[in-house]
């Protein structure tokens, strides 16, 4: 038989967002991960928050920077939607010890696994979403992604999409990426990338995605070209 652990009380984390579920069951499936094999987990939750999140931060950015075209709106929804960014939410708010994984998923590092908490974050914007509606998910994402939404002083940039039109304007065939090695478990796998851009020597990078691997990848480059003052 499977044994299951729930780190804390729920009743903390409510707290926490300054809401209080009146359907007890929207955040008790927000945070069961799939793992359990329960009938009900944060999967369909994760899919309408994600959609939810990116409305609302949408929405945001269009109030707030009225004279940018949708190229450079994009790009800020992208940084501030990104997994990377949504663990770290999901960090401040130890999400992971509220989360209900298998034994096995917990004893593989599932509380701290940066997709897994990402995906959480998204899947309790989709439970707020059905509890309380569009106005408290607005409130949740203003106060835990901070002064981010003012600090970005410009539209941030992609750093594949950074590299690749570096090359371009040097006249370079575009940079490659190559999967050259997977590691880890099978629900938690460890992505290996070769970077190859002509002229330069091969850049060797690790993620917990191919996206996220490739991204690591051309920021390291981008540091090659920085202390060569390239870039």
């Amino acid at each position: 038989m499977t044994t299951m652990f729930m780190r804390k009380d729920k009743g903390e984390l409510e707290t926490a967002i300054g809401h209080i579920f009146q359907n007890r069951d929207l955040l008790e499936a927000a945070l069961t991960h799939s793992s359990t094999g329960k009938d009900t987990n944060y999967e369909r939750l994760e899919f309408l928050g994600d959609r939810v999140l990116g409305l609302v931060v949408s929405e945001i950015l269009y109030e707030k920077y009225e004279d940018e075209s949708e190229g450079d709106l994009a790009k800020r929804l992208a940084s501030l939607v990104q997994g990377s960014w949504l663990a770290g939410i999901a960090g401040d708010l130890h999400l992971g010890d509220y989360m209900e994984f298998s034994a096995a998923e917990r004893a593989a590092g599932g509380m701290v696994n940066e997709n897994i908490l990402a995906d959480g974050i998204e899947a309790l914007i989709g439970a707020l979403y059905l509890d309380a509606g569009l106005k408290q998910c607005r409130a949740f994402i203003q106060t835990f992604w901070g002064d981010a939404f003012e600090n970005m002083k410009a539209p941030p940039q992609h750093p594949k999409t950074a590299i690749q039109e570096w090359a371009q304007a040097r006249g370079l065939p575009l940079p490659t990426y190559k999967i050259t090695g997977q590691s880890g478990p099978d629900h938690a796998p460890v992505f290996e990338i070769r970077l190859k851009v002509q002229g330069y020597d091969d850049i060797i990078a690790e993620g917990k995605s191919r996206q996220q691997a490739e991204k690591n990848a051309a920021e390291s480059f981008i540091k090659v070209l920085r202390k060569r003052r390239e870039y």
